[in-house]
C-alpha cells in the first residue's frame, strides 16, 4: 500500500493543478469587479472574419502589447448560419476557437452576440434569407423573426458556454441587440432579446449600447447601459449615472479613433494627437472603453455593407477596413498604436510587452493571366421567370446575376431598369452598350438593337446590403422590380445565377470577346512568403481570389487600389490566382506592392 501512496497523492495534486482558476466578474457602484476587486477594462474590437485565422494570435499579441486586457468582437449571424438550418463554425467562422485563442493569450473578451450588429458588414450581419421568409420583420417582435432568432443564439450560445467567465471562460460581458435606440424604442422587444440571451446560456453581465442622443431609447431596466462615441468623461458618468439609478460602472462601449471607407470617398485619416488627450482623460477618470477598431482587418469575400440612411443616395463600402486603425490592415503597429500605447503604460504598473517587429512583406513580379473566358461562355442552367427575380427569389446570397430577354422588331431607344440593386452592364447581341448604377442614381440608357430578334443580357452585381438605418428592410438584390424598353415593360426572362463561391472551379474554354465581363486564372511560384498587396490600379472594377480565399473587391474610382494579401493564405511553391473583371477584360497583367494604396480617388 506504501509504494502506491505517493503516486496516489502525486495524482491528486496534479489534478487540483490542472483545475482552471475560476474567476468572478460583476458590476460596482462605480466600477467593474473583477474577482471583487476594481477593474478598469481597456478592450479592442478585433472581429474574427475580418483576420485569417492564422494569423488571430498575433493580432492579440500585438493588442496586449499595446496595453489592452480585453478583446471585443461582434459576432456575425450571416456567417455562421449562412443558410437556414445550416450552421457553420469552421476554419475562419470558429467563433469559439477565437475566444480561445484569448484566452491562451490571457485576454478577457466582451461578445456582441446580437443578431443586428451594423458594423459595416453585409445586411448589418443579417443572413439574407430572412428576405424569403414572407413577414418577416427583422429588429421586431414579428413571431418568424424571434424564432429563428431563437434558434440562432441558443445556437451561439452552446458554443460559447464553455467560455463564460460563470464556467470558468474568459468572456466577461455580453452586449443585448446593437445601438438599438437608434432603431427604436420598444422596450418589450428589448426585455425579449434579454430573456432569449439568459435562456441561451449567457449567464454573464448583459449590457446594452447607444450613442448619445439615443440612449434613453435603447436602454434597458436591469442592464447595464453603455454608451458609444463619447470622449468627455464628466459628460459621460453624468449620461449613464442619469440612465442607470444614479450609479456605473462607466462604459464607452465604442470609443472610435477613426472612421470607415466607403466608394467614391477619400480615406478616412485623423492623427493620433487628436485622441491622445481622450484616452488620458478617460482612463484618468476611471472610464472603461472599447476601441472600435482596434484593428480593422479585410471585409473580405462580398460582406461589405452598405450607407444607405434615406433613399437618395447608396454607399457602397469598400473591402478593406483599416479604419485608420492603430494596428493597420497587415497587423502592423502604427503610430497611432505607439501614441496609444504610450498613454496606456501612464495607467498600468506592470511594463507592457515588447512591440514585435513589423511582419515580412514581399514584392511578387507580375503576373500574366494564362487562362480566361467571358461571362457568356460560363453561364449555368438558366431559371425562367416572367418577370425578373430577385437574388433572394433565386436563393442566392451574394456575387452575380446575368439577367437575359429577347426582344423581336424593337426600336433603339432608353433601357430602364427600375430598382436596380445595386450595378448592371447591359449588352445587346453580346455587345456592351453600357452601365447603370445605383451609387450614381443611373437606371436607365441608350441602346442600340437591330432588326429581327435581338437579345439583351444585363449582368448584375450585388454591391452589399445596407447595414444601418430605417432602410435595413428594403435589402432585396438584383433586378427587383421591372424593365422596360421604350416604355414597355420586357418579360420573359432568363436568370444565370453566378454567385462565385468557388470561381477556381470553373473550367475556362474561351478567348474572351471584346468588352465582355471576364474569369481570367493563372498561376505563380514562390520560394518565400510575406504580405504584400495586389495593385489594382490598371484594373477597372471586379474580385480577387487567391488560392481558394476570395480576398475582396476592387473598384478604380478608389479610394482603394490595393488588395491585402496576407501571407499565411500565400504558399511556398505554386498559387493559384482567380480575377473577375467587369469593365476592363482586355487587363492581363497584375503587380504587386509592398504598401497599401487606400487613399487615391478618381
Amino acid at each position: 500500500m506504501k509504494k502506491c501512496l505517493f503516486p496516489l497523492l502525486l495524482l491528486l495534486q496534479c489534478s487540483i493543478f490542472a483545475q482552471p482558476v475560476k474567476h468572478t466578474f460583476s458590476l460596482g457602484d462605480s466600477a467593474f469587479l473583477l474577482d471583487g476587486k476594481p477593474f478598469q477594462i481597456i478592450s479592442g474590437e478585433l472581429h474574427y472574419p475580418r483576420v485569417p485565422r492564422e494569423a488571430w494570435r498575433q493580432r492579440m499579441q500585438m493588442a496586449k502589447a499595446m496595453g489592452i486586457n480585453t478583446i471585443g468582437t461582434y459576432i456575425f449571424w450571416n456567417v455562421n448560419e449562412p443558410e437556414k438550418g445550416r450552421f457553420d463554425f469552421s476554419g475562419n467562422n470558429d467563433i469559439a476557437a477565437f475566444v480561445k485563442t484569448a484566452k491562451e493569450e490571457g485576454l478577457w473578451v466582451i461578445v456582441r452576440p446580437s443578431p443586428y450588429v451594423c458594423a459595416e458588414w453585409e445586411f448589418g450581419g443579417y443572413p439574407y434569407w430572412l428576405q424569403n421568409e414572407k413577414g418577416l420583420v427583422v429588429r421586431s417582435k414579428e413571431t418568424q423573426y424571434l424564432a429563428e432568432y431563437k434558434k440562432y443564439i441558443h445556437e451561439i450560445g452552446k458554443q460559447l458556454s464553455p467560455y463564460l467567465i460563470s464556467n470558468g471562460g474568459n468572456i466577461i460581458m455580453t452586449q443585448v441587440e446593437n445601438e438599438y435606440g437608434s432603431y427604436g424604442s420598444d422596450k418589450e422587444y428589448l426585455d425579449i432579446n434579454r430573456k432569449m440571451f439568459m435562456d441561451a446560456g449567457f449567464n454573464t453581465v448583459l449590457y446594452t449600447c447607444d450613442p448619445v442622443n439615443d440612449v434613453a431609447k435603447g436602454k434597458l431596466p436591469g442592464l447595464m447601459t453603455a454608451v458609444n462615441g463619447v470622449t468627455d468623461p464628466i459628460k459621460l458618468k453624468a449620461i449613464v449615472k442619469e440612465n442607470n439609478n444614479g450609479k456605473g460602472p462607466f462604459l464607452v462601449a465604442e470609443w472610435y479613433p477613426a472612421w470607415f471607407d466607403w466608394w467614391g470617398e477619400k480615406h478616412h485619416t485623423v492623427p493620433a494627437a487628436k485622441y491622445v488627450g481622450e484616452l488620458d482623460a478617460m482612463l484618468s477618470a476611471g472610464i472603461s472603453i472599447n476601441m472600435y477598431m482596434f484593428h480593422g482587418g479585410t471585409t473580405r469575400g462580398f460582406m461589405n455593407g452598405a450607407n444607405c440612411y434615406d433613399s437618395s443616395y447608396f454607399e457602397p463600402q469598400i473591402s478593406s477596413y483599416d479604419y485608420d486603425a492603430p494596428l493597420d490592415e497587415a497587423g502592423n503597429a502604427t503610430d497611432k498604436f505607439m501614441q496609444f500605447r504610450s498613454v496606456i503604460q501612464k495607467h498600468i504598473a506592470k511594463p507592457l510587452p515588447a512591440v514585435p517587429a513589423p511582419k515580412k512583406t514581399i514584392l511578387i513580379p507580375s503576373i500574366t493571366f494564362q487562362t480566361a473566358a467571358d461571362i457568356f461562355s460560363i453561364l449555368p442552367k438558366p431559371i425562367a421567370s416572367t418577370q425578373p427575380l430577385t437574388f433572394e427569389k433565386l436563393n442566392q446570397a451574394y456575387g452575380y446575376v446575368l439577367y437575359r430577354t429577347k426582344v423581336n422588331k424593337a426600336k433603339s431607344g432608353i433601357l430602364k431598369i427600375k430598382e436596380l440593386r445595386d450595378y448592371g452592364i447591359v449588352y445587346v447581341n453580346g455587345k456592351k452598350q453600357g452601365v447603370v448604377d445605383r451609387m450614381l442614381k443611373k437606371d436607365s440608357l441608350y441602346i442600340e438593337v437591330s432588326a429581327g430578334e435581338n437579345t439583351i443580357d444585363i449582368l448584375v452585381e450585388n454591391g452589399g446590403r445596407i447595414n444601418f438605418g430605417p432602410n435595413l428592410l428594403k435589402n432585396n438584390k438584383g433586378i427587383t422590380e421591372m424593365v422596360s424598353l421604350n416604355g414597355i415593360e420586357l418579360k420573359g426572362w432568363q436568370m444565370f445565377s453566378l454567385p462565385m463561391t468557388n470561381p477556381d472551379k470553373i473550367v475556362l474554354k474561351n478567348k474572351p470577346a471584346p468588352g465582355v465581363a471576364a474569369l481570367k486564372k493563372a498561376s505563380f511560384t514562390l520560394q518565400t512568403v510575406g504580405d504584400t498587396y495586389f495593385d489594382m490600379r490598371s484594373w477597372g472594377k471586379g474580385a480577387v481570389w487567391l488560392n481558394g480565399h476570395n480576398l475582396g473587391r476592387y473598384w478604380e474610382k478608389g479610394p482603394q487600389q490595393t488588395i491585402y494579401v496576407p501571407a499565411e493564405w500565400l504558399t511556398k511553391g505554386k498559387n493559384e490566382l482567380v480575377i473577375f473583371e467587369l469593365t476592363k477584360p482586355e487587363q492581363n497583367v497584375l503587380s504587386a506592392l509592398d504598401k497599401p494604396v487606400l487613399s487615391e480617388l478618381r
